[in-house]
């Protein structure tokens, strides 16, 4: 409580004491008006400073949930990440699609050790307060990240589409679709948010939604084989 009144009103406390004394000693008005207008500006610049810096750290914290948020919920062992989705793809007797989904497994292992680095790396920061300083940096990269996942989510919804998927898999995926589209309109506000205060250009559209797929799936076999 102390160090706000210091840091909040000490410039109105100098000028209302310089007045004061001004007054009591009858000092010339056009000597004392400089001094205080001098105390005003540099109060009135610290101010600014000030919040700006409040700003950064509370977008910091924003950017750090995010990310934490992404990193639990759509990566890892997560039940909800792209590539748990792609690994019942096995069930579907084509060798084509256990080759992609294999590919696919190396992929994840790559992209694991990216993103625990990343987090790793922006909580390191977030502990000593240097956040804030590399906040455009962070955001950067987890906008890349998020980018390089949602490759892996549009050729899930291709394979997906091409070959005969059962419907359990769908459901899973579409539960994913309504997760991941709720944080990437989240990282859409971040992003519009950011762009004032660390000058990203970061567009919010470049963070795209997943597409949904049709709980009745037209009936398809393989390529433009039907099925009975």
């Amino acid at each position: 409580m102390l160090m706000a009144v210091i840091n909040w009103a000490w410039c109105p406390v100098i000028i209302t004491a310089l007045a004061v004394v001004a007054f009591i000693y009858g000092w010339p008005i056009e000597a004392v008006v400089p001094s205080l207008v001098v105390i005003f500006g540099i109060g009135l610049v610290l101010a600014i400073i000030r919040a700006k810096k409040n700003e950064l750290e509370l977008l910091s914290t924003k950017l750090r949930q995010l990310a934490g948020y992404f990193n639990r919920r759509f990566m890892g062992n997560s039940s909800l990440s792209i590539f748990a989705i792609i690994d019942s793809l096995y069930s579907i007797d084509n060798p084509q699609v256990w080759d992609w989904a294999r590919a696919c497994g190396i992929s994840q292992r790559i992209f694991d050790t990216w993103g625990n680095s990343f987090i790793s790396r922006l909580e390191s920061d977030f502990r000593t307060r240097k956040l804030s300083y590399y906040l455009q940096t962070y955001l950067n990269e987890l906008w890349s990240i998020n980018s390089h996942y949602h490759e892996f989510i549009e050729q899930f919804y291709e394979v997906a589409e091409k070959f005969k998927t059962p419907q359990e898999i769908i459901d899973q995926y579409n539960r994913f679709v309504l997760e991941y589209n709720a944080f990437a309109q989240s990282f859409r506000d971040a992003i519009t948010e950011l762009k004032t205060a660390a000058r990203t250009e970061i567009e919010p559209p470049s963070v795209k939604f997943a597409r949904e797929m049709p709980r009745a799936k037209r009936d398809t076999g393989q390529g433009d084989e039907k099925t009975p």
